[in-house]
């Protein structure tokens, strides 16, 4: 059992988007962040950097609902729940935008052999003002670091 700052992880991260009016767009990033096991739930933190501003990123992974959180550079609640609408919010310097995701699949599949690794894959449509702007994939690998 991890202490409460977790286990240092390797993480790959790709993200794909299809927007409802447009080409698909992938983007893949490596980060090192942490896994904090709670429960039958794991918790991967991360910070990444977009535009020069620090985002703190908090994923929580289970089989059954998550959530990814952001804080600094953006603000965003993105619930997770395969088989229903959940009620979001984005927070930007430009504002406010409330959001809506239908989560159309929620995978995730931990091994604990010497080092804790797993993935964790997600798909759902992104709704803003009651219109899908996209289909969003997202693929995590994580791999703790010895």
């Amino acid at each position: 059992m991890a202490n409460e700052n977790g286990k240092t992880v390797k993480i790959k991260l790709v993200s794909s988007i299809i927007p409802t009016e447009g080409e698909l767009e992938q983007y893949e990033m490596w980060l090192e962040g942490s896994c904090i096991e709670k429960g039958e739930s794991h918790y991967l933190r991360y910070e990444e950097v977009q535009e020069e501003l620090p985002i703190q990123t908090t994923i929580k992974l289970n089989d059954k609902r998550g959530f990814i959180n952001r804080s600094g550079g953006v603000n965003m609640r993105l619930p997770l729940n395969p088989g229903m609408r959940e009620n979001g919010h984005y927070e930007s310097p430009f504002g406010s935008l409330p959001i809506v995701t239908d989560t159309h699949q929620l995978a995730i599949d931990v091994q604990k052999n010497e080092k804790v690794s797993g993935r964790f894959n997600t798909q759902y449509d992104l709704i803003i003002g009651g219109n899908s702007v996209g289909r969003y994939t997202l693929d995590i690998q994580f791999t703790e670091v010895q």
